[in-house]
């Protein structure tokens, strides 16, 4: 299939089904929400594969939306806030809205509404075809009168159709229990740190066991259609929200299309994959915070690297890598805007959160608030996606040195400050500060990018990220006539790559390796897809003939056809049990190492499969399994920002 073709055909929708595995000793359970089944109509299935997901947001926090009409993943009122539908983690008890035909459905499509983060999942049966629009809406940037709803639009295109829809929360991870009060035009559920109102124009009744979720049953003719709004709201006011006529849903609608296309308009990218590119912008900015600045790694904790296996960690926090490399995939598409308000977000971190001693003035991750104590924390009570636990929130990946991220950071500055607006003298000031002791410690053993834990290690990616941040830190004050000390800057940097050229180098293996020799031994044989980045930072020339043998080396040891393990786990130990899939950030710097090789048809078509591994709508999870499927939290930041940097970069190479 073409690019064009495949184009097309994600437009049109996916022709998808709910088939997935349940979790282990609950596949007889339909879960909290789940509808009975009706003569003839289909069984839930306990979960939904992770790419059988779309998403909303509203810049504060985001919704999945799963191709069979559900809701199993929403927190409010942000992305770190605990779970209001968390069936995602737990079929059972973690609480989710159904959308439901009462028949068999002959199949199901979803995309999204064209150059918008409008969902849309339309369900065919024999007697008809619904059309269910989901959306948060944002009427305009930095709105102060902002208000946090969750609008679905439920509409027959042709026949007739009888639904049931169920609203199933379960607030707090599924921890807290809730009131239900069911008025004539909504259902209020409430707890004692949160309220969630949906306003109905079909009538909801109390139903379940114990009478906490609300449910209604309706039929559609061809041109009808029903208006659920959901909200919510503290509590303490005591104040639910207001009723939203269809008149008014209409104008919510139109104004966030409104909003998304003005956004995306502002975007300088015209090239080959142009809407694959502003798909992952749009998915980027609906990872953003709008109010902070900040952008999030991925709006889900706990989904599974292996199904069954427990690496699941909670992405809902901004990792400085991360954002930064976001902030260069931004700034490449011309969106300045948001690279200011992240640069704000930064400094204020800087100012405000600085600490010292070991770890060092910068934290490898913070909140959306820039607060880095992030206790990690096991739901014992929540079985995990299919059956994967430990379901794990807040990351004690938080409490690691990661001495790559001063690298991130500052070059992540210096390119703001070379096509944004530029950065202050007291950010240049917290800067000299962070690179001080940055020049102090760089020689540290840390757990570096991966975040492994098996203790820390002399990482070669930590060396070569320290020595971007010293060096663009020369560059800065040179450009700018900055205050420095230029001699022991410069001093410090090239200590810094000659360690790496000569210790992270191993002859043997024709390749730069995961960690460093010491006392003069050669490196482990390791290696590493971190270090495809060597000629992007600017470490290496990519025609240097060292760089040109990793990338061979790395090729034959870590890439499959064109996805990319990160390294192999059995030879480096990283302190963790069972495997994962391959990253697809590496599969991106894979393409974009390719083409600053000069590889330039070996790159294309490793891009172009790599885009068959996105979902229907074109997202993409943290990993890739050895059989395609989507593992580990979705939708990942990292991902989409190197797919932006690899087209980006080998559209310029194909002139």
């Amino acid at each position: 299939m073409t690019h064009t073709e495949r184009d097309a055909t994600r437009h049109a929708g996916s022709d998808t089904g709910p088939d997935t595995a349940p979790g282990p000793d609950r596949a007889d359970e339909a879960g909290a929400g789940h509808a009975a089944a009706a003569p003839g109509a289909e069984q839930p299935a306990a979960y939904l594969p992770i790419a059988e997901h779309g998403l909303i947001g509203d810049l504060r926090t985001a919704a999945l939306v799963g191709t069979d009409g559900r809701i199993d993943w929403f927190c409010a009122p942000r992305f770190d806030s605990p779970s209001v539908f968390g069936a995602l983690l737990d079929a059972a008890e973690g609480g989710c809205w159904r959308m439901d035909p009462v028949c068999a459905v002959a199949s199901r499509q979803q995309f999204y509404f064209p150059d918008t983060n409008i969902l849309v999942t339309r369900m065919l049966t024999e007697e008809g075809m619904v059309e269910v629009q989901d959306f948060m809406p944002v009427l305009r940037s930095h709105d102060p009168d902002h208000r946090q709803r969750l609008v679905r639009r439920v509409g027959a295109v042709r026949g007739r159709m009888r639904l049931r829809t169920v609203i199933a929360p379960r607030m707090n991870y599924g921890r807290d229990r809730h009131e239900l009060d069911v008025r004539p035009e909504a259902a209020v559920f409430t707890t004692g740190t949160l309220m969630v109102t949906v306003h109905s124009d079909v009538p909801l009744t109390a139903s379940g066991e114990d009478g906490r979720d609300a449910e209604a049953e309706f039929e559609l003719q061809e041109g009808d259609s029903v208006l659920f709004v959901l909200e919510t709201s503290d509590p303490a006011t005591g104040c639910p929200g207001e009723e939203v006529s269809r008149e008014a849903a209409e104008q919510l609608f139109r104004s966030t299309v409104s909003f998304w296309r003005g956004w995306l308009s502002r975007s300088s990218y015209t090239g080959r994959w142009r809407e694959t590119v502003h798909r992952s912008a749009l998915t980027l900015k609906l990872l953003t915070h709008e109010p902070s600045g900040a952008v999030v790694a991925a709006p889900t904790c706990a989904l599974p690297e292996e199904l069954g296996g427990g690496r699941n960690w909670d992405y809902r926090y901004v990792w400085i890598r991360d954002a930064a490399f976001s902030l260069y995939a931004l700034l490449r598409l011309g969106f300045t805007e948001e690279a200011g308000a992240f640069v704000g977000w930064l400094a204020r971190c800087l100012r405000e959160q600085r600490g010292d001693g070991e770890l060092g003035p910068l934290r490898v991750m913070y909140s959306i608030d820039g607060h880095a104590d992030l206790p990690e924390e096991v739901l014992d009570h929540l079985e995990g996606y299919c059956g994967s636990a430990p379901v794990r929130i807040g990351n004690r990946a938080a409490d690691q040195l990661q001495l790559d991220v001063y690298g991130e950071l500052v070059d992540s500055i210096y390119l703001f400050n070379k096509y944004g607006d530029g950065i202050s003298w007291d950010t240049w000031s917290d800067l000299v500060d962070v690179v001080d002791w940055l020049l102090d410690h760089w020689d540290s053993a840390d757990e570096s990018i991966w975040e492994t834990r098996a203790g820390r290690q002399r990482h070669t990616y930590s060396r070569v990220m320290c020595w971007v941040a010293v060096e663009r830190m020369v560059r800065m004050a040179r450009q700018r006539g900055l205050p420095a000390d230029l001699a022991r800057w410069m001093s410090v940097r090239d200590a810094i790559y000659r360690q790496v050229m000569e210790e992270g180098w191993h002859p043997g293996l024709g390749s730069f390796v995961q960690r460093l020799g010491k006392d003069g031994e050669p490196p482990a044989e390791i290696l590493d897809a971190s270090l495809l980045v060597m000629p992007m930072v600017k470490f290496l020339s990519p025609q240097d003939e060292r760089f040109r043998s990793t990338l061979r080396a790395i090729g034959s040891g870590l890439v499959a056809d064109s996805l990319v393990f990160r390294y192999d786990a059995t030879v480096s130990g990283d302190g963790l049990d069972g495997t994962e899939g391959t990253f697809s950030i590496c599969s991106f710097w894979w393409v974009e190492a390719l083409t600053r090789t000069r590889q330039i048809e070996d790159a294309r078509l490793a891009l172009e499969k790599m885009f068959t591994f996105a979902n229907h709508v074109g997202l993409y999870a943290e990993q890739i399994g050895v059989t395609g499927e989507q593992l580990g939290n979705f939708p990942q930041a990292f991902t989409h920002l190197a797919l932006i940097s690899a087209a980006v970069n080998l559209d310029r190479a194909m002139g």
